[in-house]
């Protein structure tokens, strides 16, 4: 079994910046690749990689997390709860999720720089 967390923004799409999300889905999938299960955690307020996230996350039991754009210090939080992060997902999250489980989907390499005083990503 496999946890996936996805960041969700406006119109159940994936948040463009992983901090700013309103809430995330948590699916369960299968070792035969099913998803068995979704749970909906409210996000809280404030960046992602200075929240306690990760080990709200990790207390789910998620092991991966569906990533639009995010920054390293975040990438590094999460990987040091045993969160796995693929970047570079967007749009929809029934299709990344769908994907993901058929493994279409790979990690992009992309990381938002370092957050000026607005949390914005710089590229």
């Amino acid at each position: 079994m496999r946890k996936i967390a996805i960041p969700v923004g406006d119109h159940n799409q994936i948040d463009e910046h992983f901090g700013h999300c309103k809430y995330y889905e948590i699916y369960t999938v299968s070792d035969e690749n099913k998803i068995v299960d979704m749970q909906t955690l409210p996000s809280e307020e404030g960046c992602g990689c200075k929240s306690n996230i990760a080990s709200v996350l990790a207390n789910h039991g998620v092991n991966i997390m569906l990533a639009g754009r995010i920054g390293a210090g975040a990438i590094n939080v999460l990987n040091k709860w045993n969160i796995d992060v693929i970047r570079g997902c967007s749009g929809s999250v029934e299709t990344n999720i769908k994907q993901f489980v058929e493994g279409q989907i790979s990690d992009s390499g992309e990381t938002c720089m370092q957050h000026g005083d607005d949390h914005q990503c710089s590229h």
